[in-house]
């Protein structure tokens, strides 16, 4: 099965740059996540096919966060939130199918200021409990916009921004907590000692031409699935964001 993740940083900006549909169309994903899409209800008419069930959870503030998965596999249930429904900024979605569970996330940025960073790591706690409590029904695939380069090898200039949001040793931690609670980061499991590999890209000038970036983008996926991961990559050349889809392929039946 084919597992596609992607901030689209707007999903209405990224159809009309024209980079959306070409590469859903082309990449056919059995389960396909979406963070940010910065949407309300009724703001967009996806083409994508009456194969797909589109489940959305739309943040209460307007233009900001929102997540969305279309799946092509019925769903036995569909959560949002911690479970309990109560997600105002949109940032879970939690489908369960008959031999996994499939959990799209967009974390909390801990701001530039580090002013939510108390704030991010109390949520870290909340998720990874979270993950945990579904892991013990059935194996989990996780995947998102964790606001997090784990390791050095995870960004260009480490030295130069460590501390910074998305790489502070406290974000790091919660990282490396989330993994050694029964986890997989499913790229790295494949690709221990790639460098350069990046998920996003400042916007400043040539940032992203001169591959300046951060892998903050996974795909995590429950230690006993680590044996029947058959792919995990990062499409770099796709445009239409600040971050580029991640993907995953696992010998799964639904």
């Amino acid at each position: 099965m084919r597992f596609v993740s992607w901030n689209v940083n707007g999903l209405r900006a990224c159809v009309n740059k024209g980079a959306f549909l070409p590469y859903f169309e082309s990449v056919d994903a059995d389960v396909f996540c979406v963070q940010e899409t910065k949407l309300q209800a009724g703001q967009i008419q996806l083409p994508i096919g009456e194969a797909y069930q589109q489940f959305w959870n739309y943040a209460e503030r307007k233009g900001y966060s929102g997540t969305a998965v279309f799946t092509r596999i019925p769903p036995l249930d569909v959560r949002y939130g911690f479970g309990d429904g109560i997600d105002p900024e949109g940032r879970i979605i939690t489908l369960e199918f008959p031999s996994f569970y499939v959990v799209t996330v967009y974390t909390p940025n801990a701001k530039r200021d580090l002013s939510r960073l108390p704030y991010r790591l109390e949520w870290e706690d909340a998720f990874r409990a979270y993950l945990c409590a579904l892991d013990r029904e059935k194996p989990v695939i996780a995947c998102g916009d964790l606001n997090v380069a784990h390791q050095e090898i995870d960004i260009k200039n480490a030295k130069s921004n460590r501390g910074n949001s998305g790489f502070t040793d406290e974000e790091r931690g919660k990282m490396t907590e989330l993994l050694g609670a029964g986890f997989v980061d499913t790229f790295r499991a494949l690709h221990p000692d790639v460098t350069d590999k990046y998920t996003w890209w400042s916007n400043m000038p040539r940032v992203r031409e001169r591959n300046i970036g951060w892998r903050i983008d996974y795909f995590l996926v429950s230690d006993r699935l680590r044996e029947r991961i058959l792919g995990a990559r990062i499409d770099d050349h796709v445009l239409g964001s600040d971050h580029c889809p991640v993907v995953l392929e696992v010998d799964l039946k639904a």
